[in-house]
């Protein structure tokens, strides 16, 4: 029996390249829960045009040796490891999948970002691929795509695959300073540290539009509930923006997914 091989990119947790015969969900399934090599938590991946190719990757090889034991598909072909985002061309990537860590899977479909922007409105971001950082700027998601991806910057990267979390500033400031002794929205961070960055952003005489809040944006400790809009992949030249449906919308047509967004 034959089965058709498709290329994924495996995004979070790892940065990878791999040929498989598996579909999507099913994919996602095996990573989570079907493979040898024990993992839990969240899984993110972009499916890749089956006839992209780069001289970085040897892909005609790998996809050649694949072999189906027992007439069972072949689940994952490790094609590269190393530095494989930037090598990936922005046309070759199709949807993005959303996996739980029980295996459900959601799939994203790249869309038009026409999300109307206040100025000055602090936003939270979370790299995840293939820097990890957790900043808080004054930057709209494309200016912040375009930002972090542009080699003026000294912490730049050739393509960058970020999210924006839920975050109140002004709320939290305000909860802060009633209660001291409370926790940030995010786990990893410390209040006063939050609080810090934020007040900085806030100081126009400063005139900084982006503040490192960690060195990691630890997305095993950020619930998929609290992604906002969704995903972005930038590079200098191009941005690929992935919606995410609203959650009423995940709840009627993605039941299991919705359950395990929390």
């Amino acid at each position: 029996m034959s089965y058709e091989t498709r290329l994924y990119q495996i995004l979070y947790p790892n940065n990878a390249l791999v040929a498989s015969q598996l579909s999507p969900e099913d994919f996602g399934k095996h990573y989570q829960i079907g493979s040898a090599s024990y993992y839990e938590g969240k899984l993110l991946f972009v499916e890749i045009d089956v006839n992209f190719r780069d001289e970085f990757f040897n892909i005609d090889e790998q996809i050649s040796n694949i072999d189906t034991k027992d007439g069972q598909p072949k689940a994952t072909r490790f094609i590269a490891s190393y530095r494989v985002l930037e090598h990936v061309s922005m046309d070759a990537i199709k949807s993005l999948y959303m996996v739980t860590p029980n295996g459900e899977t959601l799939e994203l479909k790249q869309g038009v970002h026409d999300k109307v922007h206040k100025p000055d409105m602090i936003r939270t971001f979370a790299q995840i691929c293939p820097t990890s950082v957790l900043a808080i700027t004054t930057l709209n998601a494309i200016e912040y795509g375009h930002y972090i991806t542009d080699s003026f910057n000294p912490r730049w990267a050739p393509k960058l695959f970020f999210t924006q979390i839920e975050l109140p500033a002004e709320q939290f400031l305000r909860q802060l300073e009633e209660n001291p002794f409370m926790s940030a929205p995010f786990p990893f961070v410390h209040p006063s540290k939050l609080r810090d960055a934020i007040l900085e952003i806030k100081d126009k005489s400063k005139d900084k539009k982006v503040k490192g809040v960690s060195l990691k944006s630890d997305l095993e400790k950020i619930t998929y509930s609290k992604i906002r809009h969704g995903f972005w992949l930038a590079a200098k030249e191009a941005i690929l923006f992935f919606p995410m449906p609203e959650e009423d919308i995940i709840k009627r047509d993605n039941p299991p997914f919705h359950k395990a967004m929390y």
